[in-house]
Formats: structure tokens, C-alpha cells, sequence
């Protein structure tokens, strides 16, 4: 336990926002039809950071590790490679947002 002190020092980091996640989406769309190095290499070095984020859930960093896994150049650009890439690409707005928090019941009114 840390003292009261200590613990209002430490700065608790943002998630990332929506616009940054599509950003990472948009540029392992990019990997996955192109093929080329520089959007592979771009959206994996983008993703890799989003790992040892620590408000992020498991779920978030399994996407994620899913993406820098298959988020390289490969010699065909079949069907399975932009699909293994597109599937985790799709779901990380989903998974990685920050979750809303929920809104408790309305006062009760006077009548």
C-alpha cells in the first residue's frame, strides 16, 4: 500500500484515443493490401507501444499482438494473409477503447 501522498504523485496515462486506434487500423488496412514494407514496418512499430500500455486490457493486447505478429511483408498477398491481418485490425476500435463509464441512476424527483 502506498502512502496517500505517493499515490496522488502518480499520473495515470491516458488510453489512447479513438483517432490513434484508427490511425493503427487504417494503416495495417494499408499493410494488408499493399504488401510493402514501409506500411507493415509503420504499423507495427505504431502497435508495439499500445503492449506495455498499462490501463489496457488483455483483450486490447492479444489484438494487438495479433497485428505485430502478422503485420509484415510476405512474398504472395493471399487472401489468408490480408485476412489474418484485417480481422484483429477490425476489432481494435473495439476492444482497446476506453470503456464508458456507467452513468448511475437519476435522482429521484419531488412530486
Amino acid at each position: 500500500m502506498l502512502p496517500a501522498t505517493v499515490e496522488a504523485q502518480i499520473k495515470q496515462v491516458p488510453f489512447p484515443t479513438r483517432e490513434e486506434l484508427r490511425a493503427l487500423q487504417l494503416l495495417a488496412y494499408s499493410c494488408s493490401r499493399g504488401n510493402d514494407a514501409d506500411s507493415c514496418d509503420k504499423t507495427r512499430s505504431l502497435a508495439d507501444p499500445l503492449m506495455d500500455h498499462p490501463r489496457l486490457s488483455a483483450a486490447c493486447k492479444d489484438t494487438v499482438w495479433e497485428v505485430v505478429q502478422t503485420a509484415r511483408v510476405a512474398s504472395s498477398n493471399s487472401f489468408q494473409r490480408r485476412d489474418s491481418i484485417d480481422r484483429p485490425a477490425r476489432r481494435l476500435t473495439l476492444v482497446c477503447s476506453e470503456p464508458e463509464k456507467p452513468q448511475g441512476p437519476a435522482a429521484p424527483t419531488e412530486t
